[in-house]
């Protein structure tokens, strides 16, 4: 009896009508189930050769907040990802694209976010709905964490940031600013305003999938 070939590793993968090269550690968009669907992110930790001489990846799934037990909350943003602990063998001809996974801080300080740029800031398990870290910073009045989505200001004085609207401003007065301090805080400084990534205020809530509202 002839002897089956036995599976390999592979070094890379060229995307089917690319030429783009998929190694190990990179992110990837996989084909969804259903057309209507956004495609799957998922990083690749494995590049195999089959015995049929087809071509095979290991991977572990990125999660969107909707595939999550919690759901979108209102402090996730539109390219937030949930690094799952879902490992999978799936087919190398269902990969679309690359992408990037960006950590949290660093896609905070992108010039330019392209359609291809994501974020991941929190771990989840998939069958109990359990996030790492398990607490978040919230900021402004509202105690919410912080969506890179959303026009924020921060006090000169306190350093906390704030939604306009929370502050009884509009995103217009806010972009006009040279300074905003707070209604807690009495002191003026003259410092011009910039809004880059939110610091801590020091501030933080457990976070578990049903903690918040859509």
């Amino acid at each position: 009896m002839a002897k089956r070939p036995e599976k390999r590793d592979l070094p890379l993968y060229i995307i089917t009508g690319t030429t783009k090269v998929v190694r190990v550690g990179d992110c990837v968009l996989m084909r969804p189930s259903e057309n209507d669907k956004a495609p799957y992110v998922a990083r690749v930790e494995k590049i195999e050769a089959g015995s049929n001489n087809h071509t095979y990846v290991h991977v572990t799934w990125y999660y969107r907040p909707e595939e999550s037990m919690g759901g979108r909350r209102q402090f996730h943003g539109s390219k937030e990802l949930f690094l799952s602990d879902h490992h999978d063998v799936q087919s190398a001809h269902t990969i679309e694209g690359k992408c990037t996974v960006h950590t949290f801080k660093n896609y905070t300080k992108l010039e330019n976010v392209g359609p291809d740029d994501y974020y991941c800031r929190f771990e989840y398990k998939a069958a109990t709905g359990a996030f790492m870290p398990d607490r978040v910073a919230v900021y402004c009045k509202c105690e919410m964490p912080y969506n890179p989505d959303d026009l924020m200001v921060q006090c000169e004085q306190c350093k906390d940031w704030y939604h306009p609207a929370c502050v009884g401003l509009t995103s217009e007065q806010t972009k006009q600013l040279a300074d905003f301090v707070c209604s807690d805080c009495s002191s003026s400084v003259k410092k011009s305003v910039n809004t880059p990534v939110p610091l801590s205020s020091g501030k933080f809530v457990l976070l578990h999938f049903s903690d918040y509202e859509n």
